[in-house]
């Protein structure tokens, strides 16, 4: 049956282990992109379009493929009809993982049972609409119903980190923590570089007018985000490219894009390593977790791109050569301060054997200290999820796994750590059937909790920054 308690587990050993051991460990999702404002708000959705359907480029897309006009999806249609476009396209999606994870948000939060289509949707409308009217459904209590004991957002080094303070001195039953994404800094190309030099500026209290200038205010902003409990940083790394460059060089690239020159490829690539290698230096001085989100080839259509910006369901995978300026990167840094703790995602996944294979290079002191970052976006379904988990443990040591995060904007997607979990279970049941692995609960339950909860707890540090007691219930 669809959706039954044992969704995805197919052997006795997925469900045990599934059951008991990982169903009701709490949540860890140390990479989202929620609005720290909204949590400290804390307000009710208006509607089920509001809380699904605003910012999801997953549903977005497979909209459009559906015949879905714009206006239906971004544009001026009243939030029902929104709604009713969703419904009609649901029951194409069988096969998506959408369609699971659709169902599962409104069992998992709402009780609701019956599959959306269009001749349901009426009903569901009603029903969810009059749940999240009430005080369990403002933003604050969906996350903590949902067992979510930390929350990592993505902050740039301007942002203020005022409502995360905000949020440190109230009792929410869980911690949201800063998280330090510099792209804005890497991004010297990019038209609004030198606006966000301002933005800079004023939030570290000091100018921004040479290379040198630029990297005070960086290291001034990570101690600030330090003492905010910020303990990861975050890097989309869509092309890494790598050469070295003297002070003199920066100082020179700077100020020419400063005066509104245009750079050369080679610049860009000179400025891009010689920043991403100091920051990496930071970061390890700072005992914080890097992350590496690589590959993903955005913004492929000009004319929507004009209409909606970024982020809004037209970005791709990329397939460029990775091994070698990788490689170059990390041991510069190894051979100079060290590494931090890093973890690695592409969105290609044919790029974790590479990946993979570097991360065992530079593993010491830190169980784990390279991780192969989860099924990231596209790969954020079964098959891509077994495939980053196989190659994992075929390639390193999959007990140390940090597990799953949301990556996403919704407040109603704790769902797929759930879906994670079964899959998890899923995998390492088949493999204890084949006598792959032991018929070991003991075992095998403890690197179950350990992936779902355990190792991302100890990994990043939470505990020692005061999380709430991460008890099952």
């Amino acid at each position: 049956m669809f959706l039954n308690d044992d969704f995805l587990l197919t052997t006795d050993t997925a469900r045990k282990l599934f059951h008991q051991h990982a169903k009701d460990m709490p949540i860890i999702d140390y990479h989202c992109h929620l609005d720290p404002k909204e949590i400290y708000d804390n307000q009710n959705f208006r509607n089920l379009t509001e809380a699904w359907l605003a910012g999801d480029h997953y549903k977005w897309r497979l909209m459009r493929a559906n015949g879905i006009p714009e206006s239906h999806i971004t544009g001026d249609a009243s939030d029902y009809d929104k709604f009713l476009a969703w419904a009609r396209t649901v029951p194409k999606t069988v096969g998506n993982p959408l369609y699971s994870w659709t169902h599962l948000e409104l069992r998992r939060f709402f009780g609701i049972t019956e599959l959306l289509n269009e001749e349901s949707a009426p009903r569901i409308w009603e029903q969810v609409n009059a749940k999240l009217a009430t005080d369990d459904f403002r933003r604050r209590n969906i996350i903590k119903n949902a067992g979510v004991k930390v929350v990592c957002t993505t902050d740039d080094p301007a942002d203020s980190l005022e409502y995360h303070q905000l949020l440190q001195k109230e009792d929410t039953g869980f911690r949201v923590f800063p998280a330090f994404r510099p792209d804005k800094a890497l991004n010297i190309d990019a038209p609004g570089f030198t606006d966000w030099l301002e933005r800079l500026a004023q939030a570290s209290g000091q100018q921004v007018r040479t290379y040198a200038e630029l990297l005070d205010a960086l290291k001034q902003r990570i101690d600030f985000f330090h003492e905010q409990d910020c303990r990861l940083s975050d890097h989309a790394i869509d092309v890494l490219r790598y050469q070295e460059g003297s002070e003199e060089e920066l100082e020179r690239i700077f100020a020419k894009r400063v005066a509104g020159e245009t750079l050369s490829l080679e610049e860009i690539t000179v400025y891009r390593t010689e920043l991403l290698s100091a920051l990496i230096g930071l970061y390890h001085s700072k005992n914080w977790t890097m992350q590496l989100h690589i590959h993903a080839f955005r913004n492929n259509n000009t004319p929507m791109f004009k209409r909606l910006g970024p982020d809004t369901g037209y970005d791709a995978l990329n397939d460029l050569p990775l091994a070698g300026p990788l490689s170059r990167l990390l041991d510069r840094a190894e051979c100079g301060q060290g590494l931090p703790k890093t973890i690695l995602y592409s969105l290609n996944p044919n790029d974790y054997p590479v990946l993979l294979t570097l991360m065992g290079c530079y593993q010491k002191d830190t169980a784990g200290k390279f991780q192969l970052g989860s099924g990231w976006w596209y790969n954020d379904t079964r098959s891509g999820m077994r495939h980053q988990l196989t190659l994992l443990a075929d390639n390193s040591l999959l007990a140390n796994f940090v597990g799953m995060l949301t990556d996403s904007r919704s407040f109603l997607s704790y769902t797929r750590h759930e879906y994670f979990r079964r899959v998890l279970c899923e995998l390492i049941g088949e493999w204890a059937e084949r006598g792959e692995a032991p018929d070991d609960e003991a075992l095998l339950g403890q690197i179950v909790e350990d992936i779902a909860y355990g190792n991302a707890e100890r990994y990043f540090g939470f505990k020692e920054l005061g999380i709430p007691e991460a008890l099952r219930s």
